[in-house]
């Protein structure tokens, strides 16, 4: 980060954002998208990052809104912890003890052994067999369609397609499908930042009764492949040995958690937004369906960029640290640092007319799946596999499909959530 001549290392980061809304009230994410686009825009020109909340208590946080800022806290993972927690609220020490800690809220060596019990257990079989199931059930998903006509795209395309895929590919029986998909519901259901008045007087521990509830069916059948392996993830991850550490029935039911998580939500997001932009971008539109084989992967790199699925993570500042090198803003040790990707994703000094939404747009680096680091997605490639395989199933069999309207969003501080969108075709 270029910090001007009259701030030293001594000068703290944290210019107050007065003449701009405050990222930590609810009321600015329910804000229309092009507000806070100009807001986002008028923090990325401050010579250094805004600070939002009390810094008196601590409970505040340094917005980095620019793609070198946030790309440095993802690489530079001894400065900048995940440890402490990467949401907001920080997940309880009781809820982590009791439900096993996310990869997400985890630093080395914890992080990096568990990291790569996973990425021994993805081997080239098991992606193999994943490629072929994102084919069968994206053609199966584009059948329904043509037999049904359902109305909401994200209940019946954009959301079943990762649900499917990650339920095949770790091993959960049919059976148990719904089951699960009914308790992801429950837990993300209060998620947002404009709740209905009903949910506002539920029991707070709904969420987290269904995630136990979730967690248990999940460890009950690792404890299965245990005694009897499968050709699947579960049994993968409950089997693998790697420096004397497998998964445990706690950790495999906290990355089953994870993989709901970011691989459905995200995906299900990042192809209802997709949808939207080339139905209000018909020239987008007709240059993708003139060269689908060409352009599907620009698209779908601009589709993450354009939509950011994934709003902001958290970093916890271990020491004092010159942001952008000696002479940078100094953020303290202790001090919190909220990573927004959507903004570095619109930087002007990276992206040439950063609001336009352009499939052709070279380079593309955009930090939809994270800026890099020991916390960059693992599950980056299969979402670009089910986009690519989603997006050219649908456009070659129906290649007048759109959307109707403006999807229904969920406002939220954390993800780029769409809670339905009307297509035909």
């Amino acid at each position: 980060m270029d910090a001007p001549t009259e701030i030293s290392a001594a000068t703290p980061a944290g210019t107050p954002a007065s003449a701009t809304p405050d990222l930590a009230d609810p009321r600015f994410w329910q804000l229309p998208a092009p507000a806070r686009a100009a807001a986002f825009a008028e923090l990325r020109r401050l010579p250094v990052p805004a600070y939002f909340g009390d810094r008196a208590t601590g409970r505040g946080f340094h917005a980095l809104v620019r793609h070198a800022d946030v790309v440095e806290a993802s690489r530079t993972p001894a400065v900048f912890l995940s440890g402490p927690g990467v949401t907001t609220p920080e997940p309880a020490r009781w809820v982590r003890m009791l439900f096993g800690d996310s990869m997400v809220n985890l630093d080395d060596p914890r992080h990096a052994q568990l990291r790569r019990i996973v990425s021994r257990a993805f081997t080239p079989r098991l992606l193999g067999r994943v490629e072929e199931d994102v084919r069968r059930i994206t053609t199966a998903l584009v059948d329904e369609v043509e037999r049904g006509r359902p109305e909401d795209f994200v209940g019946a395309v954009a959301a079943e397609l990762p649900f499917q895929v990650i339920c095949t590919m770790m091993g959960i029986p049919a059976e148990s499908r719904r089951a699960i998909l009914d308790l992801v519901n429950r837990t993300s259901e209060d998620i947002g930042v404009a709740r209905p008045l009903r949910r506002r007087f539920r029991v707070p521990g709904r969420g987290l009764a269904a995630l136990a509830r979730m967690q248990g069916i999940v460890a009950g059948i690792g404890r299965e492949r245990r005694r009897r392996p499968a050709e699947d993830l579960i049994s993968a991850l409950v089997t693998a040995d790697v420096d004397g550490r497998r998964l445990t029935g706690r950790e495999l039911g906290a990355f089953f958690t994870l993989l709901l998580v970011a691989g459905v939500e995200t995906t299900r997001n990042a192809l209802a937004h997709g949808l939207h932009l080339l139905t209000v971008h018909p020239e987008q539109r007709a240059l993708l369906l003139a060269d689908l084989d060409g352009r599907l992967d620009g698209a779908v790199d601009e589709i993450v960029r354009h939509a950011s699925p994934i709003i902001q993570f958290r970093r916890t500042v271990a020491v004092d640290h010159e942001l952008g090198g000696p002479g940078g803003p100094l953020l303290r040790a202790g001090e919190k640092v909220a990573l927004y990707y959507g903004s570095a994703n619109r930087d002007e000094a990276v992206f040439p007319d950063p609001d336009a939404f352009d499939i052709t747009r070279s380079p593309n680096p955009h930090l939809g799946y994270g800026g890099g680091g020991p916390h960059y997605c693992l599950g980056a490639h299969l979402a670009r596999q089910e986009m690519t395989a989603l997006l050219r199933e649908l456009f070659t069999r129906l290649p007048d499909a759109r959307s109707v309207g403006a999807p229904e969003l969920v406002p939220s501080s954390f993800d780029h959530r769409v809670r339905s969108l009307r297509f035909t075709f």
